[in-house]
């Protein structure tokens, strides 16, 4: 039988049997009725244990198919048992392992089909500029162009070249906050301070295109790291920039609360439409009014950043009208 398999159950019937047998031998010595009656005692006590064993067994090689099923990939089955006992117990904790395992089962099939869009949107806006190089250095190889032309595709392909480093250092930043290696410092940062370096690097793109901006701050502290949450910001200006007209205005307007420090960042340009909003902090997500360089991942670095910082990004739009974006920082 296959509980004799098992190495525990055979000594404890060798030791049962060997204590029966002296007891019985000891029962036949003190009188025949006696030793009779310790001899039935001990054959269906004997039944006893055996079949509660027996039945134990069976359960078990029940869970153990259930485990085998599971493996196999036959995950709607449902073990719990609602009656008392050991048995019981690790049925219903088997069983709530197996709904987590499945859980995440379904979380890392979902992840792998969210990496391979990734990957192919991150191919597609490598690609692109790519090949626009690679003609362009076909026609620089002509001999007769001129040196105009000649001035115009290199410029182009610089634009082209600092596209692709935008876009694989800010690959690399939204990487290191998914796989969370970033440690974000909270510290009490000037708000000036932190507008100042989220606006220097924008500055000569505003100029060339004629964008003026004014900043109103009430001069408090903001508790946050200055490198991640600038970067945010910068991300934000940079998208309000990209949907403002010629000749228009960012203001960027710093106030406190109990509750939080909001950096509001507003923009009169031709706005955002209602059913894109839900999606703008959407990786690679591009609204029907995107500009043509568009890649769709600074907003999603910027959400992903305040947001790693016990924050917040609200978004009001107007078609015409312009955006306001509200990043608030919540104290802890």
């Amino acid at each position: 039988m296959k509980m004799f398999r098992n190495k525990d159950f055979r000594i404890l019937t060798l030791a049962f049997l060997s204590l029966s047998l002296l007891l019985t031998i000891a029962g036949f010595m003190i009188g025949m009725e006696t030793g009779l009656l310790i001899l039935v005692t001990v054959v269906l006590f004997y039944m006893m244990i055996f079949g509660y064993v027996a039945l134990r067994n069976r359960a078990i090689e029940k869970l153990s198919d259930y485990l085998r099923r599971i493996v196999a990939g036959h995950i709607t089955m449902d073990i719990r048992d609602n009656r008392e006992g050991e048995l019981s117990i690790l049925k219903n904790e088997i069983y709530k392992v197996t709904l987590m395992l499945t859980e995440y089962n379904d979380l890392l099939k979902r992840e792998k089909l969210l990496l391979t869009d990734q990957m192919a949107d991150i191919s597609h806006q490598l690609k692109t500029p790519l090949t626009s190089m690679m003609v362009m250095v076909d026609l620089l190889r002509d001999e007769n162009l001129s040196m105009e032309k000649r001035n115009e595709f290199i410029t182009m392909m610089s634009n082209q070249l600092n596209r692709i480093h935008w876009l694989i250092s800010s690959l690399l930043k939204i990487s290191k906050l998914d796989a969370g290696v970033v440690t974000m410092k909270a510290e009490k940062i000037p708000s000036d301070n932190l507008i100042k370096k989220s606006l220097d690097p924008l500055l000569i793109s505003m100029e060339i295109k004629e964008i003026s901006y004014s900043l109103v701050s009430d001069h408090h502290p903001i508790i946050c790291d200055i490198e991640w949450t600038s970067e945010a910001i910068l991300n934000i200006i940079k998208n309000c920039i990209e949907h403002t007209s010629p000749g228009g205005t960012i203001t960027i307007q710093v106030r406190e609360n109990p509750l939080y420090s909001e950096i509001l960042i507003m923009d009169n340009g031709s706005g955002i439409v209602k059913e894109d909003l839900p999606y703008i902090f959407t990786r690679f997500y591009r609204g029907k009014n995107a500009s043509p360089d568009s890649v769709g991942i600074g907003l999603a670095m910027a959400y992903r950043i305040i947001t790693s910082q016990n924050g917040d990004i609200l978004v009001h739009s107007e078609i015409g009208k312009g955006t306001t974006f509200a990043v608030r920082l919540y104290k802890k």
